[in-house]
């Protein structure tokens, strides 16, 4: 589909996905080094945008694409790429051209850029930029990586709490650069101490006369610097805040944060549970390579492994019971399979409640009660059914009622579980999403093999 005035191809299909013919036609211009065309191309992608395009090119054409467009190239784009693939991006241009690139960004943009780069370099950068623009980066770039300090713009408005309204909007007025967005007017005392916040939309709504002070907002919880990113996010869904001061340990304002580099946070914090959840790294990205992949995942799997010959050691106790009576061999994996997948759902759920703080010690007894009741329900539930597909497939009175048994006692042990052990992993301060996943499953192939076994050991009289 080709745009009806310019003609260039548009990016994205009508279910927008990126078109095959538009990254083709980007990278024949590339690599014949037509800089008019790629300028043509990429004049009106939105940042997000030519940050997929970025992705969708060959690694050996990302950096020529940057170096061609030169200053045209819009480096907030490569804050939405994959940590891996901007890092490779990075590692091929000179640190003047990142230096030109990062200069116009917001800060928070122009540190998470930073961030990826080796000291040495980093420093080389920051070197060439302007003072104002490198103290600030540079401070930024201190805080802890995962903090709200790294997160915040530099850039905002504060003014004297002595002013009136009047005055206020006149330096807004009179004020050259301004921050590109911004939702509140921050409040400072002579001793450059915060005070309060004015939200623009009751700024602009007040009579010149009235004076700041009695217009602002100093009743709301404070942001520090070095505060956690996780509970910064909480603080924003929790009071539905669109922007927030960012404060040093001496109650000065360095920043603010904003709506939508909290729900960057809240992205990746949940993206980073489910790949915990799955035993894969945090950090690992489409872009990887193999060995990188390969090397990561290597050391769960063989945790898991550990933990199998754990849960096949139970069989071994019943070696001769099983040599007896085949048919408990084949319906063993059964009660510990269905275990699992009990035990998955209650974990899942029990490691996203902690992830929110939804789940505290104040409900922790009624939630493990209701999950204790839910195993036990969905147990007969399964007991039933079980049972009644062991005696059709083996004909073999009381094997339903033995598999019933067991399965009624692995559910409520995945329940309990699924539960338990993530919470007495909080308590220990482990990460309940890393950590969880063995321990659990280990459980519930013990306790659904041990059952079934032991039960069909005593009711069949086998020795």
């Amino acid at each position: 589909m080709l745009a009806e005035e310019t003609g260039v191809p548009s990016l994205r299909d009508e279910e927008g996905a990126i078109r095959e013919e538009f990254v083709t036609r980007v990278a024949q211009a590339i690599e014949a080094g037509r800089v008019d065309e790629l300028r043509e191309l990429t004049a009106d992608l939105h940042e997000a945008d030519l940050g997929a395009l970025v992705e969708a090119l060959d690694s050996e054409l990302r950096p020529r694409l940057v170096e061609l467009l030169g200053i045209d190239f819009d480096f907030t784009a490569l804050t939405e790429v994959d940590d891996a693939v901007r890092g490779e991006i990075l590692e091929e241009l000179l640190p003047r051209t990142v230096a030109e690139g990062v200069r116009d960004l917001d800060s928070d943009d122009a540190v998470a850029i930073l961030a990826d780069l080796p000291q040495e370099e980093r420093t080389e950068i920051l070197d060439q930029l302007p003072p104002p623009e490198r103290v600030a980066l540079a401070r930024s770039l201190e805080y802890p990586e995962d903090s709200a300090g790294r997160r915040m713009q530099t850039e905002f408005i504060a003014v004297a709490s002595h002013w009136d309204v009047g005055q206020a909007i006149d330096y807004m007025r009179e004020t050259v650069e301004l921050p590109d967005r911004f939702y509140e007017v921050y409040v400072m005392d002579e001793r450059g101490h915060f005070v309060g916040a004015v939200p623009l939309d009751k700024l602009l709504r007040s009579k010149r006369p009235m004076p700041i002070a009695d217009i602002l907002e100093d009743e709301r919880p404070l942001i520090r610097a070095d505060q956690d990113q996780e509970e910064v996010a909480r603080l924003f869904q929790r009071y539905n805040w669109v922007a927030a001061p960012v404060l040093d340990t001496a109650n000065r304002l360095v920043g603010v944060i904003t709506f939508d580099d909290v729900a960057d946070v809240i992205q990746e914090e949940a993206d980073e549970d489910i790949k915990a959840l799955g035993g894969v790294a945090r950090y690992e990205e489409l872009s990887d390579t193999v060995w990188t992949i390969a090397r990561s995942r290597f050391n769960w799997l063989l945790i898991n492994l550990g933990t199998a010959f754990l849960a096949s050691s139970v069989l071994g106790l019943f070696e001769g019971q099983l040599q007896k009576m085949v048919a408990l061999a084949v319906l063993a994996p059964i009660v510990a399979s269905q275990g699992g997948n009990a035990t998955t759902q209650t974990m899942t759920v029990a490691v996203r409640a902690l992830a929110t703080q939804d789940l505290r010690d104040a409900n922790a007894w009624r939630v493990v009660r209701r999950e204790l009741f839910v195993g036990l329900l969905n147990g007969l539930a399964f007991a039933v059914i079980t049972g009644a597909a062991a005696y059709v497939w083996f004909r073999v009175p009381g094997l339903g009622l033995v598999i019933g048994l067991a399965m009624i006692c692995n559910m409520a042990a995945a329940a309990l579980g699924g539960i338990l052990i993530p919470l007495g992993l909080h308590r220990l301060r482990f990460d309940p999403a890393v950590a969880s996943s063995p321990f659990v499953t280990t459980v519930t192939d013990v306790v659904g093999f041990f059952s079934f076994l032991s039960i069909a050991t005593f009711w069949f009289g086998l020795r």
